[in-house]
């Protein structure tokens, strides 16, 4: 680690491991409490389990990382406003999770949350790099209006994934060690042990939501709660190791850490406009679903997104690292897009 790593590397294990076990802990351990106040999901309709499953996992990943990140001493300045946002975040989860509050409100939770973080923690893209090949792609006065969609798109497609026991929180696991790959690799150490705190708080979590051998279902939904929370993290840590001093990563690289959230979000909202049904219905058109219909099984289909997930990040990284220009990134990924678009299309009209 760089001379700015901000904890010793005994200390930094000690509040890996109280995220880890704070979160796994509270999974299970608030499952009574659930019960009783209605943070219950009932089996029935798309839905693939066949009992009723506590949703608690984002409130258990929440306590565990903001336990973990307070106690160690790192939440200071800017980064009060990620603690106060997921709060929020978990607060209007938890609401929506227990009485199904209507999308709208749901974004209007998001929106909050995210000018949290761009207009109070100052934490906001305001440049994307040379994207196109023409030069720099600075946003002046875009810069919060930008980030407000990217963090209200990040959000939904995190919650989209969150269909099959493990696969969103798989995905945010391996997106959050790229991310604090990409922090180390800068110097950036408080970012790092940050993101490493969250990825053990996912990781205690997935304990009681992945079909480990032996399980046959989930014993814990992460829910709302937990899918807006994770993906408002995750675009934060995106935004904050690629903007201001000492960041060298390129934003389009971190496009390629979140490639697979992004394109199956893309895909669905394609499908629905080419459908004309409403954006937030709910529908079998992931790729999560595409997979199941293909014969996987749902262990399977969560280890494919992971791989994919694992991949796509070590495209970004890679492309990083041997200097490959943003552009090309760019248009890879813009290729990579439609491509899927076309596949979508072709299916749709065949």
């Amino acid at each position: 680690m760089p001379d700015t790593f901000p904890l010793a590397a005994n200390r930094l294990a000690f509040y890996l491991l109280l995220a880890f076990l704070l979160s796994a802990v509270a999974a299970r351990g608030l499952a009574g409490i659930a019960a009783r106040v209605g943070l219950i999901d009932m089996p029935g309709g798309r839905k693939q389990h066949a009992a009723p499953v506590p949703v608690i996992g984002g409130i258990a990943m929440f306590f565990g990382f903001a336990a973990a990140a307070l106690g160690s001493g790192l939440v200071l300045g800017p980064t009060v406003g990620l603690i106060v946002a997921l709060a929020l975040l978990v607060i209007g989860g938890v609401a929506d999770d227990m009485h199904d509050i209507t999308p709208r409100g749901k974004l209007f939770i998001q929106l909050i949350a995210a000018l949290f973080m761009t207009s109070w923690a100052g934490v906001y893209v305001s440049h994307l790099g040379p994207l196109l090949g023409f030069g720099p792609v600075t946003l002046y006065n875009w810069a919060i209006p930008f980030s407000i969609v990217c963090a209200l798109g990040v959000i939904n497609a995190i919650n989209m994934l969150d269909g099959l026991d493990g696969s969103a929180g798989g995905i945010a696991l391996v997106g959050t060690l790229w991310l604090a790959l990409a922090a180390a690799l800068q110097g950036l150490g408080t970012q790092t042990a940050l993101l490493l705190m969250l990825a053990a708080a996912i990781a205690g979590f997935l304990v009681w939501n992945l079909r480990l051998p032996g399980r046959t279902h989930a014993r814990v939904f992460m829910g709302d709660t937990g899918a807006m929370m994770l993906g408002l993290a995750l675009c934060w840590f995106t935004i904050d190791v690629t903007q201001g001093e000492r960041r060298t990563m390129p934003p389009v690289a971190c496009v390629w850490i979140l490639a697979v959230p992004l394109l199956d979000m893309l895909r669905v909202m394609f499908l629905r406009a080419l459908r004309r049904t409403d954006m937030f219905d709910a529908d079998r058109e992931h790729l999560h679903y595409y997979l199941l219909a293909r014969g996987y099984s749902v262990s399977r289909t969560v280890a494919i997104l992971m791989a994919a997930s694992a991949f796509s990040g070590a495209i970004g990284i890679g492309a990083w690292q041997l200097g490959v220009p943003d552009w090309v990134m760019f248009y890879l990924f813009a290729a990579l897009a439609a491509a899927v678009l076309r596949a979508a299309y072709t299916r749709a009209r065949g």
